[in-house]
């Protein structure tokens, strides 16, 4: 059985890990049918800064995967939520690996969306089950609209980075109904407004640093 220390532990161990260490996938990369086009200095940066985008987003799915896994005092949901958190590390290190390969870097305000979005986590499993599974599928169908949306800003010859992101945006898509089937309640529409707010300015932020 696990312990509220065992909890805390496992928390602070995850923060470390998404942070700090290089993370390891469970998965190979997603590596596309046709090679990739010789990329332009500008649109390198383009694709670096996508990419960055997206790790930090997959940094702010540790934090709320941890933080709600932290919260409730459901087994079955803990496990749910500690899956989850597992099949996000792939993502993760998926987009560092591809930031590695265009010569660039993540987000230097990583431990800033950690923690804000560790807060956020918290808060969703103290309002009950139910608001906390809402809000992952709110959360997850945002990533996955905000993933499609630089499949048509990615540069043309990037295909290893457009198969990247296909790839999550499938996975997404995929956490949002297993969290419907584990009984998530609809959010209000304010809530979702203020959730894409939120991740506008995420978003803009990391795009340069």
């Amino acid at each position: 059985m696990t312990t509220p220390i065992d909890a805390l532990l496992t928390a602070a161990d995850t923060a470390l890990r998404t942070l700090l260490a290089p993370p390891r996938a469970a998965q190979p990369t997603p590596r596309p049918a046709d090679p990739d086009q010789a990329l332009t200095p500008e649109e390198k940066r383009l694709s670096a800064a996508l990419m960055r985008v997206n790790h930090v987003g997959e940094v702010c799915a540790q934090a709320l995967y941890t933080a709600q896994a932290l919260t409730t005092p459901n087994p079955a949901l803990r496990a749910h939520f500690t899956r989850a958190c597992a099949e996000e590390t792939d993502h993760l290190a998926w987009t560092q690996q591809r930031l590695d390969e265009l010569g660039s870097r993540t987000s230097a305000l990583n431990p800033l969306w950690y923690a804000g979005a560790f807060g956020i986590g918290l808060l969703a499993g103290r309002l009950g089950n139910a608001i906390s599974l809402g809000f992952v599928v709110e959360t997850e169908r945002q990533v996955e609209a905000h993933l499609m949306s630089h499949m048509d800003r990615l540069p043309a010859g990037d295909m290893t980075s457009r198969a990247i992101v296909t790839q999550m945006a499938a996975d997404e898509v995929k956490h949002a109904v297993d969290a419907q089937k584990a009984g998530a309640m609809e959010l209000p529409g304010p809530v979702k407004e203020l959730m894409r707010a939120a991740a506008k300015v995420m978003t803009t932020t990391a795009h340069h640093i």
